[in-house]
């Protein structure tokens, strides 16, 4: 507290002495030091876990068996359980403003459910497999397992900085065998039920490295991104999880996800890409007929009579030295090698549909008997459909310009089968035409029919003469797994030169990853260097459990927990991660349903609903963009050095003195427009920075980075500091605390302001509550506490003299406006407000609460930790003190408004007086019209006008 303020509460209260003064700086500093705050509040949640969990180690993850023993983590009797779950950081050794921002809001959710009084479970881990680890590992001369606990031993501290409550007693780490003994297990279960299965694939194949890439290792000239080897494209064998079985069923219960995100919703959608067609069989002429039935897809049966040619793709079944002619040898296998070595993308781009070559087959059309030339062409996907596509050049752009391109027919041979239903229509350009209509005299005895009713007659009689069906696509392909190369979790199957593949029995698991191998990245796989790991005795021959396994206890454990936990209630995570990501978790889930993975004999309140869906709620928080400086001229990202910035509104180039190019783009090293997390932390403390993150933006759209915001934040939390100053210096002088006032506050005891007050408290709570829990809308959260404090903070309000201070700066002391005691209402404020701040701002809040509970103890030890406090109760009553904008009218002519009470509205004497009291009545009645004689006063029912009446 100033001086200032101090000599102000002096004179309001003369009982307060020197000793009195020197009691109050020592028990309360006169601003809050933030950093201090942070560090005293972080070592003491450390402390209180440690006392409620003495055999816990919190530093580091305890094994899978002593996690699984201790009674916190598999004891679940209360049916209250909230599980709030953010998606597992990369650990990479630090943490970018992404991270802060996931894992802030994530953190203020759990909080205030464990406020609500909920059993919260709030884990964290690390996903920590994967080619960039090894990468890293590599470039370091280090083994990926020291990169990567070295780094989360550094992420977990800066996580600690950022105020995160995580449950680290859960905390996993993906390439521990503890955790990855439960993927080999879902493993497992996917291959004995036929979901997980291998085949011949095509991958990105480095002939120098020996090993598998990504597409984004490939760069655009088609070399590798590390050894600058041109790329092959080989058909390896491979491992592939059977999520399409599941298509329907991921794309249908999409529909049950009302809490998600439209926007994630359709991104599955169109990913799972659900397409109703027709399927024909074009046959194919051969000498000997040994060439199988050419299957077509198409979503336009309607068209059938105009297709003039057959296109597959690179790696159809049809190109075979079997059976393309050997005259078309060279000329076909030629233009196959060259066009696999190019990217799809640049396949299938608009540049590049007009490559194709002819494969020297033909086909028969299956309704006309005509005879239609086969080609090969990269356009044409081996993922859609069955590989292969028929042209119609008349109604399909792309076909019109590979028909004329490798000259199939003549444009004016070209068949145009539908038209459109009237001439205002027909606006086509070079005779395309796409659009539904009725088909012409080209399509023989279907002429005349419309799309839709062609479509029927046509595929119906296809079917019965057997060469045409209906059948439903995907989009969505079946998942390849199999792409590491060293650093992942090993493939729990034996490769038997007898019995091919045989399962892990389940009982040997984990099958450990090799510790002792030499990393460089060149040659083949680390793993094939461990010959010992390489041998290994064939199941069926040494067997060790009996032929129908029985469950171990820890997979019996596995079905306990995830059908007590589960579903996530909120999982938060970046929007990037909306497909893949969300629908692979989707697809787990519904299978271990499935499979009775849950479960189905607990005798306690289940949460696992009947569809298996992972995740009610999803908030997907939008990216935070940096603010980037480009040369004027060249357009160069500057460096910070680069630029005078002795005007922060208008920085310039050093060099030629002009304004840059200012934009916000996302953060990277080569923008310059990074931001370290613990540097921002540092200056301006972790509760102003997390508040700053959930008020800058709402959470799904982007949030564009300026720190200089964050010292709004901190006036602000100066401001509630000065609030909860006031209060604890009223309870030292005041016997009659407000603190015992307030355990009967009713609204029926309140005057006009506290009524005023108490009403803006509860509808704070109200929303607040609601955007924690329903609309997450956590700016506007931000954005309601500090409405409350100005309100607070420009009413300090007692029983007899209330005040009607202007708005005050954020700089300016809040005074004292009576020689009383502070109003009950006034203090419950204060409380209230620290209370709903607390889940955003916790250290913070948690010293002020400190404080606001020694006031009545005489132990400072006693003060509990906020977070055991109850979330504030929501009065209803307070709602029902509403005011009515009464017109005040003099001799029929409206002066002025002036809002009643309405439980005063019925009492006319008490309403006239609240008019001649206010500041306007004063003006007119007790002004203008003093002299007046006054004949009458007319009440309008309902109180909504009083008109008075003067003699004239």
């Amino acid at each position: 507290m100033s001086q200032k303020l101090f000599i102000i509460i002096r004179k309001k209260f003369p009982y307060i002495t020197a000793s009195s003064k020197t009691r109050f700086y020592a028990s309360l500093p006169k601003t809050p030091d933030f950093s201090l705050i942070e560090k005293k509040w972080i070592q003491k949640w450390k402390e209180q876990k440690i006392n409620k969990n003495p055999n816990t180690n919190y530093n580091n993850s305890d094994s899978d068996g002593d996690r699984l023993k201790n009674p916190l983590l598999i004891s679940h009797e209360k049916p209250n359980k909230f599980y709030v779950l953010s998606m597992f950081p990369y650990p990479s050794g630090f943490l970018h403003m992404g991270h802060v921002r996931v894992y802030t809001i994530s953190d203020t959710i759990a909080r205030f459910r464990k406020m609500l009084g909920y059993e919260v479970i709030h884990p964290m881990g690390w996903d920590a497999f994967g080619l960039p680890a090894e990468n890293a590992a590599i470039e370091r001369n280090i083994h990926p397992v020291e990169w990567t606990t070295k780094n989360i031993a550094v992420m977990k501290n800066q996580m600690e900085k950022m105020l995160t409550d995580f449950d680290w007693e859960r905390e996993i780490t993906t390439c521990k065998p503890d955790y990855y003994k439960w993927t080999q297990y879902l493993f497992l279960q996917l291959y004995k039920n036929g979901l997980a299965y291998q085949k011949e694939a095509i991958v990105n194949w480095d002939p120098v490295d020996k090993t598998v890439l990504a597409n984004e290792q490939v760069d655009a000239e088609g070399k590798s991104w590390r050894s600058g080897a041109k790329v092959e494209h080989r058909k390896l064998k491979q491992w592939f999880f059977r999520i399409t079985s599941y298509a329907e069923q991921l794309l249908a219960d999409l529909e049950l996800l009302d809490k998600w995100p439209d926007h994630v919703k359709q991104m599955q959608r169109n990913w799972i890409g659900k397409s109703e067609g027709a399927e024909f069989d074009f046959l194919v002429k051969s000498k000997n007929n040994s060439i199988p039935p050419l299957k077509v897809y198409t979503s336009r049966p309607d068209t059938i009579f105009g297709v003039h040619y057959l296109a597959v793709s690179l790696d159809h079944p049809l190109l075979s030295k079997e059976h393309i002619p050997k005259e078309n040898h060279s000329i076909v296998f030629d233009f196959v090698e060259n066009a696999k070595g190019q990217q799809v993308i640049e396949r299938i781009g608009e540049s590049k549909t007009k490559q194709g070559v002819h494969t020297g087959l033909y086909a028969i059309h299956p309704f006309t008997g005509e005879s239609l030339p086969i080609y090969v062409s990269p356009y044409v996907l081996s993922d859609y459909g069955s590989g292969a596509v028929m042209g119609v050049p008349a109604h399909d752009k792309r076909d019109w310009e590979f028909t004329l391109v490798n000259k199939i027919v003549n444009e004016n041979e070209i068949k145009r089968v539908v038209e459109p239903l009237s001439i205002e229509e027909d606006k086509t350009e070079n005779q395309i035409y796409t659009a539904y209509g009725i088909l012409t005299s080209e399509s023989g005895a279907y002429k005349g029919l419309k799309t839709v009713d062609a479509m029927q007659a046509i595929v119906r009689d296809a079917q019965k003469a057997g060469f045409g069906r209906w059948v439903v696509q995907y989009r969505l392909r079946d998942w390849l797994l199999s792409r590491q190369r060293y650093w992942g979790t090993p493939i729990p199957i034996i490769h038997c030169e007898k019995c091919d593949a045989v399962p892990v029995p389940e009982c040997e698991l984990p099958v450990l990853l090799p510790s002792n191998v030499s990393i460089t990245g060149r040659g083949e796989s680390p793993l094939k260097q461990d010959k010992d790991w390489m041998r290994c005795k064939c199941p069926k021959y040494h067997a060790t459990v009996p032929p129908h396994e029985t469950p171990t206890p820890w997979t019996l454990l596995l079905t306990h927990l995830a059908s007590r936990i589960l579903p996530v209630d909120v999982y938060v995570g970046g929007v990037e991660h909306a497909i893949l990501h969300l629908l692979y978790a989707r697809f787990f889930s519904k299978f271990m349903l499935h499979r009775k993975m849950y479960d189905e004999n607990d005798d306690t309140e289940k949460r696992q609903p009947g569809n298996g869906e992972p995740f009610k709620v999803l908030i997907t928080q939008g990216m935070v963009q940096g603010k980037t400086y480009k040369d004027s001229i060249n357009g160069r990202f500057l460096k910070p050095e680069e630029l005078d910035f002795s005007n922060p509104g208008i920085p310039t180039q050093k060099s030629n003195g002009q304004l840059p190019i200012v934009s916000f783009e996302k953060m990277s090293k080569r923008k310059y427009n990074g931001v370290n997390p613990e540097a921002i932390i540092e200056k301006h403390g972790a509760d102003s920075t997390r508040l700053f993150i959930l008020f800058r933006a709402p959470v799904s759209e982007i949030l564009e980075w300026d720190d200089s915001g964050i010292i709004g934040m901190q006036r602000w939390l100066n401001r509630m500091w000065r609030l909860v100053e006031l209060v604890i210096e009223d309870s030292k002088n005041n016997t009659n605390s407000a603190m015992a006032q307030q355990r009967s506050l009713s609204v029926d005891k309140m005057d006009e302001r506290d009524l005023t007050t108490y009403r803006i408290i509860n509808l704070t709570v109200k929303e607040v509550t609601n955007a924690l829990s329903e609309t997450y809308t956590l700016n506007t959260v931000v954005s309601d506490l500090i409405k409350l404090t100005n309100h607070l903070s420009n009413s300090i309000t007692t029983p007899h003299s209330p005040s009607n201070k202007n708005n005050k700066n954020d700089d300016e002391e809040t005074n004292l406006d009576s020689d009383t005691s502070l109003s009950p209402v006034f203090v419950y404020g204060v409380e209230t407000l620290v209370k709903i701040l607390a889940p955003m701002a916790p250290s913070f809040a948690e010293e002020c609460w400190e404080f606001l509970k020694k006031r009545h103890e005489h132990n400072d030890n006693n003060a509990q930790s906020i977070f055991e406090e109850s979330w504030p109760k929501i009065d209803s009553t307070s709602f029902s003190v509403n005011k009515i904008n009464c017109a005040i009218q003099i001799n029929g002519k409206t002066r002025f408004v002036l809002e009643i009470p309405a439980a005063t509205i019925k009492n006319q004497s008490a309403v006239e007086q609240l008019i001649r009291d206010s500041n306007e009545g004063k003006k007119w009645i007790e002004g203008k019209y003093a002299n007046k004689k006054l004949s009458r006063v007319i009440h309008v029912v309902g109180g909504k006008l009083v008109n008075f009446v003067y003699e004239k």
